[in-house]
């Protein structure tokens, strides 16, 4: 089980729009300078995106582009290579931006069951129709996680580093919503408790560190991801209903730090920074938490990942998570 740290207030998801490493590597370090994170570009294409850059780190597993998407192969070929470059770039990006910097750093990857509705087998069907293979995806995936916190470390030895898993796919897997490759029927839900297991072994590699995981699907398990071990759940906001309310509260007062994410992830109007946390203060009101526990609980993000967004307004979202952050701080009733 991991203590959650006091983290910082705010931060971004992971991907930006554009494909250039060092302006995505300087609008994440210049706008949250106590709470960077690693950008995603996925707009450079296959092996940029979040399914083919985790691919990427597996070890001893291999997945290539088919027409349909993702496919585990036997050795590693260009589609691998070109992740791996990718993700070296950025590397080398946040390197060069992050020189003596010794505050908590995010890095972001897919995590197993996302993945495993995701990567297809040979047969084209999802590593989700197959126990086995899911097992071994995830094997594969907390090893390639270990080695990569590892070079990160190596490449920003004074930073602490967060591990965020992105899960959009949990809600659907649980519920046995995940469509087989006809489209005509749907993968069998996955037994909680195997789910659980899995999560709770993925978290482990980072030892002593933080785990956050995201989704931005409604109906995120709450208590299901605590019980994995988590230290913060990242979640819309927006998609939140009052059934949540219980389990939000239970996390709260459990230690598990929120990141909320209250601001837009695609070009909008943006409201001023109070009344992006309005309903974040509307929340803890109807849940009876202290007021002043909110900056100690709450981290601010977006709503999702900005790959979507025009630069100018990704740089505009992040400004704003900043501020709205100092809002919930300064004014928490």
């Amino acid at each position: 089980m991991n203590d959650t740290p006091h983290l910082p207030p705010a931060t971004g998801i992971g991907s930006l729009p554009g494909t250039d490493a060092r302006e995505a590597a300087k609008a994440a370090t210049g706008s949250f300078e106590d709470f960077p994170h690693l950008p995603e570009l996925p707009a450079r294409g296959p092996g940029a995106d979040m399914i083919g850059r985790t691919a990427g780190l597996l070890v001893e597993l291999y997945a290539r582009v088919e027409p349909s998407g993702w496919r585990i192969g036997d050795r590693p070929g260009r589609d691998t290579r070109r992740a791996r470059s990718w993700l070296g770039e950025d590397l080398d990006a946040l390197e060069e931006f992050t020189q003596g910097y010794e505050g908590f750093l995010k890095v972001q990857a897919v995590g197993p069951w996302t993945l495993a509705a995701a990567l297809e087998l040979r047969n084209g069907e999802a590593a989700l129709s197959d126990p086995g293979a899911c097992r071994d995806l995830a094997a594969s995936l907390a090893e390639g996680l270990r080695l990569h916190l590892e070079e990160v470390r190596r490449r920003v030895p004074g930073a602490r580093l967060v591990l965020q898993l992105d899960e959009p796919s949990l809600t659907a897997v649980l519920r046995g919503q995940v469509r087989t490759a006809s489209g005509y029927r749907t993968h069998r839900a996955v037994d909680r408790q195997i789910v659980e297991a899995t999560l709770r072994d993925v978290v482990g590699v980072h030892e002593g560190g933080p785990v956050v995981v995201h989704s931005c699907a409604p109906d995120v398990p709450f208590a299901l991801l605590r019980r994995a071990g988590v230290a913060g759940i990242s979640f819309d906001f927006s998609l939140l209903t009052e059934r949540d309310d219980e389990a939000i509260g239970e996390a709260v007062e459990g230690g598990t730090r929120l990141f909320a994410g209250v601001v837009p992830g695609t070009d909008g109007p943006l409201s001023d920074p109070a009344g992006s946390v309005m309903g974040v203060r509307t929340l803890w009101r109807r849940l009876g938490l202290r007021p002043g526990l909110l900056p100690e609980a709450v981290t601010v993000t977006p709503a999702c990942g900005l790959a979507g967004a025009s630069p100018g307004y990704a740089r505009s979202a992040y400004a704003h998570c900043v501020r709205a952050a100092r809002s919930l701080a300064d004014n928490p009733e």
